[in-house]
């Protein structure tokens, strides 16, 4: 069954931004079902931050049909900033009050009745297990609670859509997994999740769908695993303790890689149940067992890599191996994309 436009939660075609003589955004085209996590990856530069802010209608896009809450967001933004929360990559803490009146105080930019703000705040304090910690000013929180409190402000207002521009950056591990499962809650509740973020293992785990963001363009889109397989360089790893039986493997899997110092082989796979099968049915008919084996899939690190040139994180450079795997994937990207 086909979504509809105005059935999406967000949708974007031909997206454009420039500033100056410079395109941060060049045709970007999104569709974000409800009720999801959507991911948006890309390097600094790409132009994540840019898309929330046209999106959540803080800036204004040069070019593009888009749609938020089934608002058209160049006739309509007062009805697509009822819809939404958003919380940006630097706190709307103010740190000099308490956790408490930070969210009286956006009750109030809500325009909510004075009990319905106190309900609001108790409830979202006490959901964000901030409870404790209410009345003491902002400044004594940690990073952790101050993105819990963010966030919680955010919700404010009940909004169907969040936009979560890097939430987890500099947070501690331990933080990171306790904001994963508040937006999971969130999405089990019904609210659709517009996640940029630049740590791989947050959109691997958290989203329904990923798009790659490069040069103001989308490189790639698709499920975490869909993205997965566009990456070369997948394969089984066998180790064998004997000569004779490394070699008589070697005879079964021709296809393999040898290590002949390690007594190993290396075959190309995709990492499905079925070509590992392949693999050890092809051991079995030759009467040889493998005393270790390792299966290798690329993960999204090397997706972002192969598509970006980057390295996943704060900062990266090109190298030429990138360079390299993001011509061996383009056309599969393409593929994706379309």
């Amino acid at each position: 069954m086909t979504t509809t436009t105005d059935e999406l939660a967000i949708s974007a075609t031909g997206l454009r931004k420039s500033y100056g003589g410079t395109t941060v955004l060049d045709g970007v085209d999104l569709r974000v079902p409800p009720g999801t996590v959507f991911s948006l990856l890309g390097p600094n530069g790409a132009g994540k931050t840019t898309a929330v802010q046209i999106l959540s209608t803080l800036v204004t896009a040069d070019a593009g049909t888009l749609r938020v809450a089934g608002h058209d967001l160049a006739t309509d933004p007062h009805a697509v900033r009822a819809a939404i929360g958003v919380t940006g990559q630097f706190s709307a803490v103010d740190h000099m009050i308490t956790g408490e009146e930070n969210m009286l105080l956006m009750a109030d930019l809500h325009h909510l009745p004075r009990d319905e703000g106190r309900r609001f705040t108790a409830e979202l304090l006490a959901r964000f297990e901030l409870t404790g910690a209410a009345g003491k000013p902002a400044v004594t929180y940690s990073g952790g609670m101050r993105r819990r409190l963010d966030l919680a402000m955010t919700l404010v207002g009940s909004p169907r859509i969040i936009f979560l521009d890097e939430p987890t950056t500099g947070l501690d591990p331990r933080s990171r997994h306790n904001m994963w499962d508040i937006i999971r809650e969130l999405v089990a509740g019904g609210v659709t999740v517009f996640l940029t973020t630049q740590y791989l293992e947050e959109a691997d785990r958290l989203a329904d769908r990923i798009a790659v963001l490069n040069g103001g363009r989308i490189v790639a889109q698709g499920t975490a695993e869909e993205l997965k397989r566009l990456v070369p360089g997948g394969h089984i790893r066998l180790r064998f303790d004997g000569a004779a039986a490394y070699e008589r493997a070697a005879g079964a899997l021709r296809d393999g890689t040898r290590d002949d110092e390690s007594l190993s082989l290396t075959v190309p796979s995709g990492g499905s149940q079925r070509e590992l099968r392949a693999v050890l049915d092809r051991l079995d008919t030759a009467g040889v067992e493998a005393d270790g084996l390792t299966v290798h899939t690329p993960d999204l690190d090397d997706v972002f890599l192969a598509l970006t040139g980057h390295p996943a994180g704060p900062t990266g450079t090109t190298t030429s191996a990138s360079a390299s795997a993001s011509v061996a994937v383009s056309a599969a990207a393409e593929e994706t994309v379309r």
